[in-house]
């Protein structure tokens, strides 16, 4: 099938033309503003929709990629082959007495934010975290001594079959930047978070003071992939690459960042090879210095633009 019948048969699937795109520009979507084109890219609004658009594609042998809010992804020059579901669409958040249930497409900061305003304490860690809910889930995203599993107690997820089925926190697997959503190749849809009756003031107080410190250590000044690599058992990556003496090292127009080097910035229209190549050049070098094997927490995805 050739991507206008494909195009044909998603809209049908969906309840407007306008969340179906063909050749998409995936920079548009991820923080890096690196990436090439999704063949389909598709916007579903409900969970209903997600199940039948997996079940079509594995009907049809199309390959499957889902796009959170890219915030720790690094989308190859070359673009992804398929359907790109993205979960944008899929951004409601609620509360029930203590326990807020927010879908994937959520960002997991508005979530941190609708915590505070219905008084709940447990997510201040995630008030600086950039990615989404579905994000969060699928590699259970931390900052500042708090990880998304200390206070997730379930989530409803699509399997491989469209299937759409729910996951208690046990049947989650949740681990050191990892999930069973992960693993199993589940797109996450909802997530379920027990939280306690706090103080606002104090709930805002910690906030702020976690916002301060992201604000003076990362460079959120340029675009980037956020934290670029996992941390080393008995080290820190960061502290690895500063002493390898690797802070402004550029390749083409991504540079490792002066500011905190476990990140590195798009500072010059630089391409997802640039960054591919820097991160491979910085691994090879702590290698080499300490004898470190430095492993990607972002994630690489699509394919290469002329084999680079």
């Amino acid at each position: 099938m050739n991507k206008n019948d494909i195009y044909t048969d998603l809209v049908k699937m969906v309840a407007s033309k306008e969340q179906v795109k063909i050749d998409e520009k995936l920079s548009t979507y991820t923080f890096t503003h690196t990436g090439g084109q999704a063949d389909l890219f598709v916007l579903p609004k409900t969970y209903q929709e997600v199940g039948r658009i997996i079940a079509y594609a594995n009907e049809q042998a199309l390959p499957i990629t889902i796009l959170g809010k890219g915030s720790n992804l690094i989308v190859r020059d070359g673009g992804i082959r398929g359907i790109v579901i993205s979960c944008e669409l899929l951004n409601k958040i609620r509360c029930e007495g203590d326990t807020i249930i927010a879908q994937s497409g959520a960002a997991i900061i508005d979530v941190s934010r609708f915590a505070l305003a219905n008084h709940l304490t447990g997510l201040e860690f995630a008030c600086g975290i950039p990615g989404s809910v579905g994000g969060a889930l699928y590699m259970n995203a931390g900052a500042y001594g708090g990880e998304t599993a200390d206070v997730l107690t379930g989530a409803v997820v699509a399997d491989r079959t469209g299937k759409i089925i729910q996951l208690d926190k046990k049947s989650l697997s949740m681990g050191y930047r990892h999930s069973a959503i992960s693993q199993e190749g589940y797109l996450a849809l909802e997530g379920t978070f027990a939280l306690q009756p706090g103080d606002p003031q104090q709930i805002k107080s910690e906030m702020d003071r976690l916002t301060a410190l992201r604000e003076l250590k990362q460079p959120l000044e340029y675009p980037s992939c956020g934290s670029v690599f996992k941390r080393p058992t008995g080290y820190f990556a960061g502290k690895l690459i500063q002493d390898s003496g690797l802070q402004g090292t550029r390749i083409g127009g991504v540079e490792v960042s002066t500011k905190h080097a476990g990140f590195m910035v798009n500072v010059d229209h630089g391409t997802a090879s640039d960054y591919i190549q820097l991160i491979k050049h910085v691994q090879d070098t702590v290698k080499q210095k300490f004898g470190v094997d430095l492993e990607t927490e972002v994630r690489i995805i699509g394919e290469a633009l002329n084999g680079k």
